[in-house]
């Protein structure tokens, strides 16, 4: 398996050498109690299963299909969410920017900025985000290939920020299909930087139910033990208590209570790797 550095979450370390690190929470923001409620057993699964943990839900989804569509609560109102989950639950906190304006006041806030698949080439937008000197989670677009992010990465270390990590979360593949090459793991490692593998983002049919985005969460736990096989150094997984009543991305989510089997499986297979 191919080295990559280390980028460092707080006391969490990312990269080759260290333990499977698992990014969760729902899609985005919903309430404070629902956030802090799966914060809590996200973080209890995590620790059950001797991984190291970063919450994970969106303030504000700009990338929405339909006008109607939940958007999440925005910055004025989820960033002192998730402010309290990141003190109260005792983890750190990762969430979307869709803006330049937007990044200073996240970044008072955020442990790990992350810039959206959709915008991973706006270069303004990126290189704000690299030089609030946070660790950066760029997201692959569906119509990036893998070897195009070692270049998008440059971009955020051309204003001096090396700790960037890059998210696989599937390829367009026709209309309202995605699929995964596993490949594309170790393509972005090879470059140097840890890779993500996005789990449930990658089962979604963009547009398929009505209007909104549907997917196939059945497949979730096979996705992400493949991914582990194939070397990646964090699991996304996007998590929810009831994901039916989702205000967003209800079709691609995970129920709460499939976390830690789903997660569980996908350690010992990355358990395996990183021993051999």
């Amino acid at each position: 398996m191919v080295a990559t550095r280390t980028v460092r979450v707080g006391d969490i370390a990312i990269g080759s050498g260290h333990p499977l690190v698992l990014i969760a929470g729902p899609c985005a923001l919903e309430s404070e109690s629902l956030a802090l409620e799966v914060a809590a057993e996200a973080k209890a699964v995590a620790d059950r299963l001797g991984l190291p943990f970063v919450f994970k839900s969106s303030y504000l989804k700009d990338n929405r299909l339909s006008h109607g569509s939940y958007a999440g609560p925005g910055l004025e109102t989820g960033l002192p969410i998730l402010d309290r989950v990141r003190r109260e639950v005792g983890v750190p906190v990762l969430s979307d920017v869709h803006a330049v304006d937007e990044v200073g006041p996240a970044a008072e806030v955020l442990d790990v900025i992350q810039i959206p698949a959709f915008l991973c080439r706006q270069t303004r937008l990126l290189t704000a985000a690299a030089r609030t000197g946070r660790p950066v989670n760029i997201k692959k677009g569906q119509f990036m290939a893998p070897e195009d992010m070692a270049r998008v990465a440059g971009k955020a270390e051309a204003v001096g920020n090396d700790r960037i990590l890059l998210t696989e979360r599937g390829v367009a593949f026709g209309y309202r299909n995605l699929v995964v090459d596993m490949a594309a793991i170790g393509v972005m490692r090879s470059a140097g930087y840890p890779v993500v593998f996005d789990a449930t983002h990658s089962v979604q049919r963009p547009g398929s139910a009505d209007g909104v985005t549907g997917g196939r969460p059945e497949f979730v736990p096979l996705l992400a033990r493949s991914a582990c096989a194939a070397g990646c150094d964090a699991l996304f997984v996007e998590t929810h208590p009831d994901p039916p009543s989702a205000l967003s991305d209800a079709g691609s989510m995970i129920p709460l209570a499939d976390l830690e089997t789903t997660v569980a499986s996908a350690r010992d297979v990355a358990a395996v790797v990183r021993r051999s």
